[in-house]
């Protein structure tokens, strides 16, 4: 186990009986937090018309950029709570915030065509409503030209965006480990579109 040698920073000193438990809880936390993400991603898809065999590329752009986004939220709410010593209070707020929301919530129809994301790519990109094979971008006459994929990957990366927003706060309640955070975070996002692509043969 890493946590057992100074293979990487220990910040809260944790043992690796420790440790184990709080990476398998963030996990948990983010996987169960995350998994209307699985129905979003299909509604969008649906709605780009864009066919399996280009979903994976897709996704796997989507996967890079959550990489990125999250590594940037978890370093913040990380210095956020070394700076402020009670941050892992409000943290903790917003986990029973989280939970309560999902038991009160109701199932609210989901457009991706009437996001506002959405609506300001299409006012800032030209767009083509043929899917170009693989291609986020296609040239045309000189000019750069957004395909569906593009559309379909920025609404996806902006949805993945706003469940972080749940999710990484209500980890960050458990551990402020970053190595833990950001390692739970993305393996549950991996695991889920991994479920997607299986849920979708049926």
């Amino acid at each position: 186990m890493i946590y057992n040698g100074s293979y990487i920073a220990n910040p809260e000193g944790l043992s690796a009986n420790k440790a184990s438990i709080k990476y398998i809880t963030g996990y948990l936390i983010e996987l169960s937090l995350s998994i209307d993400n699985i129905f979003v991603i299909a509604i969008i898809f649906k709605s780009f018309a864009i066919e399996q065999r280009y979903q994976h590329r897709v996704l796997f752009w989507g996967i890079v950029g959550a990489l990125i986004f999250r590594a940037a939220m978890i370093f913040f709410g990380v210095a956020l709570i070394r700076e402020i010593d009670w941050m892992t209070y409000i943290f903790g707020a917003f986990l029973l915030y989280t939970a309560f929301k999902m038991l009160v919530s109701k199932d609210d129809d989901f457009n991706p065509k009437e996001s506002v994301i959405y609506k300001l790519a299409r006012r800032w990109f030209p767009v083509t409503d043929r899917i170009e094979g693989q291609d986020l971008f296609i040239r045309k006459m000189g000019k750069l030209i957004a395909t569906p994929l593009f559309l379909a990957l920025i609404v996806i990366e902006l949805t993945d965006v706003l469940f972080a927003l749940d999710s990484i706060p209500a980890i960050l309640a458990i551990t402020s480990d970053p190595f833990l955070v950001f390692s739970s975070n993305i393996m549950a996002i991996i695991g889920l579109r991994s479920m997607y692509f299986f849920l979708s043969i049926y």
